[in-house]
């Protein structure tokens, strides 16, 4: 056969199978627009990445609340992942260099399993962490989710706003915008799926919110909008995976306030409408401030975060908890052992009580003291200041949530190695990347008891009724009285570990420490 004949048939060939990949490529109708997904022929998923869930967060409406996306004509090709929300921090991040960087990132991505099925299956949407100034979609791949799952659930990863963009307060911004535009941009992204999901295979009334670190401090958040009766309900079910509780303070306290004046006067609004003017501000300008308060943070923060805006978060989330005002039904909540480590600079000797004051601003020298005090006995002060940035800002409040479900929730600790923050996320989302931490223990039976536990919580709301068969025990409810939760570990000889211990006692008055000084901690 000659070359030229060769050549024509493997063209044709490749146009018939175009065609008919193409033929068969998914079309789901929001109304507003058409998004034409990607199928994984291998892993039986079809995923829809960058569909728009919310109009451009620019111009005049910078730092407000989302609003719906003008109508969209053609269909929309769903097979890349979308712009990153404007990016920022004080150390190592994994954020993709190939993915570009724009406030118009008001974007989620979905990966279903059944787009044709007439059994509308549980969803999953999973929040990103990275302290509110960094993080995206591009970085977890909800395939993995819903293979581990057995294709029983949907899932869905969504962006909102970070750093300066979405956690920008202070009097001006209440009075001519939203100072808590990130997390209004995660319930607009729930009542997207609320409103769509049952399109792409999933049921919106059996909806679990997911997150890690500030993805997980963003569920505390969503647990309790409206002091816990927001309508309609977006999700049954709550998961957190290191808890992320900083100062958050109301939005026109001091913090917040000179946070603002500091941001006005660098873009040099100061003098003028300062809302106004920094909605002129060209967003690179706006980028450069935001890295700027960034770094000067105090080491292992990052100054942005929700505050208390008197509407969609009413007061404080300790007080919230303590009330009993949440939303969903149940809780599963995980933290790893030593949460604090990667936040706190390994090569320094602290004076406790100053370390306290610095990473609690409204301490003066008597809380300081107190802390000192507490942590004393938890050996050199390095392993002092670990905990206490552990404790302080992941683990107790952990606990807080936990109450609040009143026996409606589940408790469980990863202290495989260094059990360090981040360390559990490669056991649901393999193809994740954090500096400094790696899968631990490549054990298979303990990988599936570990991500079994969360996904068959969020599809049966039990852990227990397992989706696989897995080598977890019962995993007993959670209660103040009967402080029992699942520890995932591994044994000197390398065996798996996993057992149903009790709280420590030690632990928990430090924790009641904490919340007797909630008032200034500002939680």
């Amino acid at each position: 056969m000659s070359p030229i004949s060769s050549n024509a048939i493997l063209g044709a060939a490749l146009l018939l199978l175009v065609s008919s990949c193409a033929a068969h490529a998914p079309v789901v109708d929001l109304g507003y627009a058409q998004y034409e997904g990607v199928v994984d022929t291998d892993l039986d998923v079809t995923k829809f990445l960058g569909i728009r869930y919310a109009a451009p967060p620019t111009g005049d409406l910078r730092w407000r609340a989302p609003t719906a996306p003008s109508k969209l004509h053609g269909i929309q090709q769903a097979a890349i992942d979308p712009p990153q929300c404007i990016q920022g921090s004080n150390f190592p991040i994994p954020t993709n260099p190939l993915i570009p960087q724009s406030e118009d990132c008001l974007f989620l991505s979905v990966y279903s399993p059944a787009l044709n099925s007439t059994r509308p299956l549980p969803t999953i949407v999973w929040i990103h962490g990275g302290g509110y100034v960094w993080g995206s979609a591009s970085e977890y791949n909800g395939t993995e989710i819903v293979v581990e799952s057995n294709r029983q659930v949907v899932v869905v990863v969504i962006q909102y706003r970070l750093g300066l963009f979405g956690f920008l307060a202070g009097k001006e911004v209440k009075d001519g915008g939203a100072p808590n535009a990130g997390l209004l941009d995660q319930d607009f992204a729930l009542r997207w799926v609320n409103q769509n999901i049952r399109k792409f295979g999933g049921d919106p009334d059996k909806v679990a919110i997911w997150g890690e670190s500030a993805g997980a401090g963003s569920v505390i958040q969503q647990v309790i909008a409206h002091n816990g009766k927001t309508e309609p309900q977006l999700f049954r079910a709550a998961i957190t995976s290191s808890t992320y509780l900083p100062p958050q303070y109301r939005y026109s306290d001091q913090v917040p306030q000179k946070l603002f004046n500091n941001i006005s006067a660098q873009a040099r609004c100061a003098d003028a409408n300062a809302l106004e003017c920094l909605r002129a501000v060209d967003s690179t300008l706006l980028q450069e401030i935001n890295e700027n308060v960034i770094l000067a943070s105090f080491f292992g923060t990052t100054t942005f975060g929700p505050v208390v805006d008197g509407s969609f978060i009413a007061q404080s989330p300790t007080d919230a908890l303590e009330q009993g005002l949440v939303n969903g039904d149940i809780l599963l909540s995980v933290t790893n052992a030593h949460e604090g480590t990667i936040f706190v600079n390994q090569s320094e000797e602290f004076d406790i009580a100053q370390y306290a004051q610095q990473l609690f601003p409204l301490f003066g020298a008597k809380e300081g003291e107190a802390v000192a005090s507490t942590y004393r006995s938890l050996g050199f002060s390095l392993e002092q200041a670990d905990a206490i940035m552990g404790e302080a800002l992941f683990i107790c409040p952990t606990y807080v949530l936990l109450d609040a479900f009143r026996n409606q929730s589940y408790k469980g600790e990863y202290a495989v190695g260094s059990a360090l923050h981040g360390s559990d996320v490669f056991y649901y989302f393999p193809s994740f990347t954090f500096p400094g931490t790696e899968l631990s223990f490549n054990n298979t039976a303990f990988i599936d008891g570990f991500a079994d536990g969360f996904l068959s919580f969020a599809v049966n709301l039990d852990p227990n009724d397992k989706l696989q068969p897995t080598v977890t025990p019962t995993w007993p409810k959670w209660s103040s009285t009967g402080a029992v939760e699942m520890v995932f570990n591994r044994t000197e000889a390398g065996d798996l570990s996993i057992v149903a211990n009790p709280t420590s006692p030690g632990l928990l008055n430090r924790c009641e420490f904490w919340k007797s000084l909630r008032n200034l901690t500002a939680q």
